[in-house]
């Protein structure tokens, strides 16, 4: 490996796949399946096609460079060589009731918070609801998540679950508001981070599909709120529709929706929007 990533340069050496496979593939690690390719449209979209053509559960595929990927609400994720962790993974969570299925998405965003907390203890890093990665004491989006259903072979559902995370990417090549793990002092390498990162989401991933996708019975409720940094925070949530609402985020529910008490009227269950926080919430 590498000594570290240099937030000055923005770039780490290409991943080692053989590397990679030894340490996170059965039986060391649970996945099945791990390609890395030199660049890509999207990592989702290719494992989406993968998908369809009968590949295994738990599919891992990363990409050094994505130029068309997406993001939550028709975004564009764009991720340069040897600067982010770009990956896409594969579930087939047999037995999951597929109104349990919205929280892998946040679920992938505990697996990120608690991975950071393993290579960068120093790097304070919170959700946003529903699951962007917030570090810094600025609360700079790090990290993104995007989840498609798939059909695949046998007929049963499957989820292609997409994490573009910014480890050394530079102050002037990200969007307003964005940061990197490197600006915050992160000295892991990216082969460092992917594989803290794919054995929290394996493990997560687990433990909630042998309980049913019941996120209160595998803990991951709990340790959700304890993560996001929207709960006690005064927002602003812009929904699908247009319109938005303002009040305090209080809870999520058992379905992972975002408990929000308006001003001046009863709370209101979000299921999917934009939130921005309007006074932070005391969390780390």
């Amino acid at each position: 490996m590498t000594t570290g990533t240099n937030p000055d340069e923005g770039a780490d050496e290409p991943l080692d796949v053989y590397a990679l496979r030894t340490a996170v593939l059965r039986p060391a690690g649970g996945w099945t399946a791990l390609e890395v390719v030199a660049s890509t449209g999207s990592t989702n979209a290719d494992l989406l096609a993968e998908a369809g053509r009968g590949a295994p559960d738990r599919s891992v595929l990363i990409a050094e460079e994505q130029v068309r990927g997406r993001g939550r609400l028709d975004r564009t994720w764009i991720s340069r060589p040897g600067a982010t962790v770009t990956m896409s993974v594969l579930w087939r969570p047999e037995g999951v009731p597929a109104d349990r299925l919205g929280w892998l998405p946040m679920l992938a965003g505990v697996a990120l918070v608690d991975a950071i907390a393993e290579v960068a203890p120093d790097v304070p890093a919170a959700m946003k609801w529903p699951n962007d990665l917030l570090v810094g004491p600025s609360r700079g989006k790090a990290a993104g998540i995007l989840a498609e259903m798939t059909a695949v072979s046998g007929g049963g559902p499957g989820v292609v679950l997409g994490i573009g995370l910014n480890v050394a990417t530079p102050a002037h090549e990200l969007p307003w508001g964005a940061t990197s793990l490197a600006a915050h002092g992160l000295t892991a390498t990216r082969a460092e981070v992917v594989v803290a990162l794919l054995g929290h989401l394996y493990l997560r991933e687990a433990e909630w599909r042998d309980a049913g996708g019941d996120a209160d019975a595998c803990g991951l409720r709990s340790d959700y709120r304890s993560r996001c940094a929207s709960l006690g925070s005064r927002v602003r949530v812009e929904r699908p529709g247009g319109d938005h609402l303002v009040g305090m985020a209080e809870d999520v529910d058992p379905q992972g929706r975002l408990l929000v008490h308006p001003d001046g009227g009863e709370r209101v269950a979000v299921a999917a929007g934009d939130v921005v926080h309007l006074r932070p919430a005391d969390h780390p």
